[in-house]
């Protein structure tokens, strides 16, 4: 047998995906935020487009630019910015070294650190004097208005801004701002008190003790390693932390069960004081971080609005406000390329030129098959827009796709990240999109949202029965659902409903009360 070398040719067809045809796939599976943060840095870098201005236009887009930066480029995991951002929650030894220009050692070389006790006068003489004059500007004017407004304070401001007052030794001003900032936005520590003296190279009983002093600044319940030392704080603070108390404290676990007869053997306490125990843990704050930083809320915006017509059908149509809208400056493009000479150029404005035609038509396309999405969704979903979640049908991606003409996975792109404004709310796309439920002695499917609302409906309609699984199962079958006892049991806790034992331990509570 011999080896031979020759050129063959075949013919065949291939699937080529284009980068202009991938980045129009991922147009589809953005949502209204990403894909204006999108399109500001294509205006950045294109000379070419330009936004109309008008309705639907003109928006503001904060740090658009960095965000459609880190967001688009390559597979979006942040790169070097993920790196940092861990290397700078968990430095090293070294690095905390360099910050502080000097070596832990000497930090820590002082054994006999100042009282933590102080007077007035001792707390007045750690407070940082002003730095020059801060009450007008250098002409001797007032300052403006800008001057004079406050950031929101962080929760790591307000326990620094205690440590400060509350210890002048360097070395516990160090693992305090280290244990500060391991603190989370509830107020929970995530670091361990080993792995903080391991970080910092300091002793375990100083970490110890440094912790017990951030546990006692404001708000009470701050720096704690999980709910039960959260709560044993705050009622410290109170004073109201005797045995009994500790004991309830010590098993949650009973509490959340609402088993009252093992906490009053637990306890030692009778019925009355019990439930004067349980209230006082409800006056609580499991999350005393919270009140810090918090963020404003940022309301969904609909991607398609939904409203009835006059005939009784429904309008679709697309929000304006949520389309950012771009043309293609050809008269700009047509002065610059006259005075185009060097070949450089005339590559750079085809290509941007090649862009700015291929963005718009993608935007357009994009507008067009969500609205068929839309509005196939509005037309199989019709019992739902006319009365409710209870007539919500079975519905899955194919069916949609095989509707429209279009493939399973662009329908499943396009779903994502979407809403739909309705009279009942605005909607993720994502929620018209459930199991079927199959119906008893061969009836029609149900929907598994409409099971679980009405699971919702069996349970806060119960008046001195309490309903088990089992009995949910028997009603349920009787209004023509066929499902299982522990599909019921996992809908049940989707909805963070307790068991029937639970709730009739709560029941007993109420009527303690």
């Amino acid at each position: 047998m011999s080896l031979l070398q020759r050129l063959e040719m075949r013919q065949g067809q291939a699937l080529v995906m284009t980068p202009q045809l991938l980045q129009a796939i991922k147009l589809l599976q953005l949502s209204q935020l990403d894909l204006v943060a999108y399109v500001d840095a294509e205006l950045e870098r294109n000379p070419l487009l330009e936004r109309i201005e008008g309705e639907g236009g003109e928006r503001e887009a904060p740090e658009a630019a960095g965000e459609a930066d880190r967001g688009f480029d390559g597979d979006g995991d942040g790169g070097e910015a993920e790196s940092w951002l861990a290397n700078d929650m968990a430095p090293d030894r070294t690095e905390i070294e360099s910050r502080l220009d000097t070596r832990l050692d000497n930090v820590f070389a002082d054994e006999n650190p100042m009282p933590r006790e102080s007077g007035a006068g001792d707390m007045l003489s750690l407070t940082p004097a002003p730095y020059g004059n801060t009450g007008g500007s250098f002409d001797g004017e007032l300052p403006d208005f800008e001057a004079t407004l406050t950031a929101e304070t962080s929760l790591r401001d307000h326990l620094a801004a205690q440590l400060d007052i509350a210890t002048a030794h360097p070395g516990d001003r160090l693992i305090g701002s280290f244990l500060i900032d391991s603190v989370d936005e509830a107020g929970y520590l995530r670091e361990t008190v080993e792995g903080v003296a391991e970080r910092l190279g300091a002793k375990l009983d100083d970490v110890a003790r440094v912790l017990k002093l951030v546990q006692t600044f404001d708000p009470p319940g701050v720096a704690a390693r999980d709910l039960a030392e959260c709560l044993a704080i705050q009622l410290r603070e109170q004073n109201r932390f005797d045995p009994a108390m500790e004991a309830l404290v010590s098993r949650l676990d009973l509490v959340a069960k609402r088993d009252l007869a093992a906490l009053r053997r637990l306890c030692g306490v009778d019925d009355e004081d019990l439930v004067e125990m349980l209230a006082e843990i409800r006056r609580l704050d499991p999350k005393p971080g919270r009140a810090f930083g918090t963020h404003p809320v940022e309301v969904l915006v609909p991607d398609v609005f939904v409203r009835a017509a006059p005939d009784g059908s429904w309008l679709v149509e697309l929000n304006a406000e949520a389309l950012p809208r771009v043309l293609v400056n050809q008269s700009y493009y047509a002065r610059v390329s006259k005075g185009a000479v060097a070949e450089g150029d005339k590559a750079f404005l085809s290509e941007c030129l090649q862009t700015a035609n291929w963005l718009t038509r993608s935007l357009e396309q994009r507008a067009r098959t969500i609205l068929k999405v839309a509005t196939e969704i509005v037309r199989q979903q019709d019992g739902f827009f006319l009365h409710g979640v209870t007539h919500l049908r079975p519905l899955n991606l194919k069916t949609v796709a095989e509707a429209i003409g279009m493939h399973e996975s662009t329908v499943s792109r396009v779903t994502s990240n979407k809403s739909i404004g309705t009279s009942r709310g605005t909607l993720e796309m994502k929620y018209f999109f459930t199991a079927a439920i199959p119906g008893a002695a061969g009836g029609a499917a149900h929907s598994s949202e409409a099971v679980r609302h009405r699971i919702k409906q069996l349970v806060d309609a119960e008046a001195s029965d309490v309903l088990s699984d089992d009995a949910l199962v028997q009603r349920l079958r009787d209004e023509g659902i066929d499902i299982a006892r522990r599909t019921v049991a996992k809908y049940r806790e989707s909805l963070r409903i307790p068991s029937s034992i639970e709730r009739r331990r709560e029941r007993v509570a109420q009527s303690a009360r």
